[in-house]
């Protein structure tokens, strides 16, 4: 009943105006308003203060990352399902996340779980180049597919086990993991540089957000908020 309800509100915001699709990064579409209460009151009350990742979170158009059916709860207070048992996070989760990698413009960024695609889009709002792995197929063809629509040239994405890493394009300067593991793989500590950043959540049961950052070949972390990620899948040994 609440998502019957949740629809309703979301149709009042934008009016009787049809859903809006092919829409360029620099297109004013349906949604912006939506958007707008979004960051206002999901993140910014909350206490996210890069006005950079604020202004990525009003850009990138969240509703074209879910499925149809989900269209009008794009920018609703929390997950939304994106088939074969994944989800695109809270909004808010998205924008801490992105902020706790203290992104500066010529950074290169390692995504594991590409999803949806929504968190790479953001990313590459804030960094120069963005390399996303997605485990499942089908995911990672649909997210291909939208951020190439959405003109995204500097994300580049593949199938495969991102728990591995990406050599050929190490190291990198940030690392965000969207799915929950029991520890940091060892591969992305490997291919982070030496300063570099890195953000996952961590644990089975219970889960908490961690940041580390690499000194000394060593990666140093620190636990941030309890948060609830569908489990890291990696291919089978």
């Amino acid at each position: 009943m609440w998502r019957n309800v949740l629809v309703v509100f979301a149709a009042l915001i934008i009016g009787n105006r049809p859903l809006m699709s092919g829409l360029t990064r620099e297109g004013v579409d349906a949604f912006s308003e939506m958007r707008r209460q979004m960051v206002e009151t999901q993140i910014q009350r909350r206490g996210i203060k890069d006005e950079r990742v604020l202004n990525a979170m009003l850009k990138v158009p969240r509703h074209e990352f879910v499925p149809t059916v989900e269209k009008l709860l794009a920018y609703t207070d929390g997950p939304l399902p994106i088939g074969h048992g994944q989800t695109i996070s809270q909004p808010y989760i998205v924008a801490l996340m992105t902020e706790l990698l203290h992104l500066e413009p010529r950074d290169k960024v390692f995504e594991v779980g590409t999803g949806s695609g929504y968190q790479a889009a953001v990313l590459a709002e804030l960094a120069e180049e963005v390399y996303t792995i997605e485990i499942l197929e089908p995911l990672y063809q649909h997210a291909k597919t939208t951020l190439e629509k959405l003109g995204y040239r500097n994300i580049h994405t593949r199938f495969g086990d991102g728990t591995k890493g990406w050599p050929e394009a190490a190291p990198f300067d940030k690392m965000i993991v969207t799915a929950a593991g029991i520890k940091v793989p060892e591969a992305l500590v490997d291919q982070l540089k030496e300063g570099g950043r890195i953000v996952m959540p961590v644990g089975e049961e219970e889960q908490v957000l961690v940041v580390g950052e690499k000194r000394k070949g060593i990666l140093q972390t620190h636990e941030t908020i309890p948060v609830r990620f569908v489990p890291l899948v990696e291919e089978e040994k």
